[in-house]
């Protein structure tokens, strides 16, 4: 799919702020509102645009602990990829996952309410797991920036 410069300004506004009306966006960009809707109607049926989403804070719904762990499986198999990368995606305190090169086979973002939390998660989730060899564990002192924007044009 081709973006022309009005669909990159429709995507930046939207990374500025998803609530956005119609109306409101239209004026932004320099479209109809209607002629806005359907080409973000069109940019989420393409997966352009991906998910609607609210950063939360971790604060307020008590997950103050967040991790970046980075795991290594036994081996390398496509069936034993496949398992992880599935269990990653059923799995609520995984904020984010990434299938990486390098020394780790995954990096997870994993938040958890205490340490004691965290720990029974690793219990849960990395030493019930025979395909797991190792994970390291780092601790988030603050969270500096969070998002999902892209640098646009």
């Amino acid at each position: 799919m081709t973006l022309d410069a009005i669909d990159l300004r429709i995507l930046r506004a939207l990374q500025e702020n998803n609530r956005h009306s119609g109306e409101t966006l239209g004026e932004m960009v320099g479209l109809s509102p209607t002629a806005c809707q359907r080409r973000m109607k069109r940019l989420r049926a393409d997966k352009v645009i991906e998910a609607d989403l609210a950063i939360v804070s971790p604060k307020a719904v008590g997950r103050e602990l967040t991790t970046l762990v980075h795991v290594t499986l036994e081996r390398e198999r496509a069936d034993i990829i496949d398992r992880f990368k599935a269990a990653i995606r059923a799995t609520p305190e995984i904020m984010t996952g990434y299938y990486v090169t390098g020394d780790a086979d995954f990096v997870l973002v994993v938040t958890a309410h205490d340490m004691e939390d965290f720990e029974q998660f690793t219990r849960r989730f990395f030493y019930g797991n025979p395909d797991i060899r190792g994970f390291k564990t780092m601790v988030v002192i603050d969270r500096v920036k969070a998002g999902f924007a892209l640098p646009i044009g």
